[in-house]
């Protein structure tokens, strides 16, 4: 019976190793997706001022985005289950002199489960402040354009009333 509930919990820290793993290269992938898509909005809108070219870059990475966002809500959601189950093993666990060494192994456990929790719900919401801050951007940067392009047409309209009236008072002058 003791060999049975020791691969058990052999079985628990297995998975919750390899879920950590796994955690830890989507959070790296998603810090990295983050990082490039404030790069590339930054770049596109210095170099290429058309409409069309940021936004098709923007939405696929925001599918990436929400794509990992959900992959890795999925993963801390089984190694939370994971932890759970370990916590159950604990408390039911008979050996004393064992129980302080589990609870020590599912501290650990716990611990990366809450700083890979933080660091997701950081990095989502650093890059939703950063598409916020370019839509919010992009919509200012489309007005100014509109109303230099708009303007642009005022500006001469503005300019030939401006040369004829010059030319009236001019006339009244002689």
């Amino acid at each position: 019976m003791a060999a049975g509930t020791s691969n058990y919990w052999e079985d628990l820290r297995k998975q919750a190793r390899q879920l950590e793993n796994e955690l830890d290269l989507k959070l790296v992938s998603f810090s990295k997706l983050c990082t490039s898509y404030s790069h590339s909005s930054a770049r596109d809108g210095r170099r290429d001022s058309s409409d069309t070219t940021p936004l098709l870059n923007g939405s696929s990475q925001d599918r990436m985005f929400e794509t990992m966002a959900i992959e890795i809500e999925q993963l801390l959601a089984r190694l939370t289950e994971v932890n759970d189950k370990m916590a159950e093993y604990t408390n039911s666990a008979g050996v004393p002199s064992l129980n302080a060494a589990l609870m020590h192994t599912l501290q650990r456990h716990r611990d990366i489960l809450q700083d890979y929790t933080h660091e997701f719900h950081k990095t989502k919401a650093n890059f939703m402040a950063i598409r916020e801050r370019e839509n919010l951007m992009g919509s200012v940067q489309k007005d100014i354009e509109s109303y230099k392009s708009g303007s642009g047409v005022n500006n001469r309209r503005t300019e030939l009333f401006l040369k004829e009236h010059d030319h009236l008072r001019n006339s009244f002058n002689f």
